[in-house]
């Protein structure tokens, strides 16, 4: 059976072949109904639109997508995507962006829609679990699907990410390692929609603080606040709020530990003189406020899972199809010994 072009389409669902083309291009300009009836013929007919004369003569689109469970804008987003442009770019490739895919609804639209489409060469997931049904609507466009810091890697062709947990557990390690005697995890829920990566670092704070107590008399809680652009004052106010201000504290990113130390100060809690805290990412202002923190470099990670992407879009296999990289401690001036 001959494969069906753009003239069958238009037939099937009864409109036009520059309909059909726009509904694919530009489907913000066509209706909702209009675009449903031609996806749907689209994908009755095993039919996927290229962009260009290259793609239709390799069968490629050269664009591939990328997911993200918050805003582009966010450090680690834009680290990860310029790390994939850096190496997408020069191959010849697109990138489409997805952001917030942590809704019900966001990610309903985008795995119904994108096995229709069929208009991208690899899809890239950052940061959060993909689960079976979404895994199987994303391989009938028969594309890789590389993880970037997912929480896991199953239905991924490949991977990079940071060992999160062990991550924590050696920043909460160090602290404790310091006699500290009262500490706290400061952290945002975790997502009821999504399992994402940055919760296995309470998996480590927990465990850390447990093989302490083992041994010594240890204080430990997590203080957990609502997610959004307020969690760092929710954080805050948890912790004035609390009995007895801990004398460490584990936060669960620097987007958290920099305006914590430097709101807590108009408190009269300063850092390290009244307590220590520690970071998570090393992002580009925790040098400035000598913020001791858990190092990762999203840049890197990007880049590598990119080259993944570019030898599987080949039909070859990465060297390292599933990699794991492990944060390392960065020590400068808001952790101190504790003391009486």
């Amino acid at each position: 059976m001959d494969k069906a072009g753009i003239r069958e389409v238009a037939k099937a669902a009864g409109v036009s072949i520059s309909t059909v083309s726009r509904a694919f291009a530009h489907p913000e300009v066509v209706s909702e109904k209009t675009r449903h009836k031609v996806l749907q013929a689209a994908d009755q007919l095993d039919f996927n639109i290229s962009r260009s004369a290259a793609a239709l003569k390799s069968g490629q689109t050269f664009r591939v997508a990328l997911l993200m469970n918050e805003e582009i804008t966010s450090w680690f987003n834009a680290q990860i995507f310029a790390g994939i442009n850096s190496i997408m770019h020069d191959a010849g490739y697109d990138i489409s962006v997805f952001q917030h895919i942590d809704t019900a609804d966001m990610r309903r639209k985008f795995f119904t829609d994108l096995p229709v489409r069929r208009n991208v060469d690899a899809v890239f997931v950052a940061s959060f679990a993909i689960d079976e049904k979404e895994v199987e609507q994303l391989k009938r466009i028969r594309v890789p699907i590389i993880g970037i810091n997912t929480p896991s890697i199953d239905g991924f062709d490949a991977s990079i990410s940071i060992d999160d947990e062990n991550g924590m557990y050696t920043a909460t390690q160090h602290l404790l390692n310091l006699g500290h005697k009262h500490i706290v995890y400061a952290c945002s829920a975790a997502s009821e929609s999504m399992d994402s990566s940055i919760d296995a670092r309470g998996r480590g704070f927990i465990r850390a603080c447990e093989n302490v107590e083992k041994t010594r008399e240890l204080n430990w809680q997590v203080v957990t606040v609502p997610r959004g652009r307020a969690f760092a004052d929710s954080a805050l106010s948890a912790l004035l709020a609390l009995d007895e201000f801990p004398d460490a504290i584990c936060c669960q990113m620097d987007m958290m530990a920099i305006p914590l130390m430097l709101k807590l100060e108009r408190y009269g809690h300063r850092t390290p003189r009244d307590y220590s805290i520690i970071g998570f990412d090393d992002s580009p202002y925790a040098d400035t406020v000598n913020l001791t923190t858990m190092k990762q470099d999203p840049f890197k990670m990007g880049r590598s899972a990119a080259q993944k992407a570019i030898k599987l879009i080949n039909g070859e296999e990465p060297e390292k199809p599933h990699e794991i990289v492990q944060p390392t401690l960065m020590l400068r001036e808001s952790d101190a010994l504790y003391t009486d």
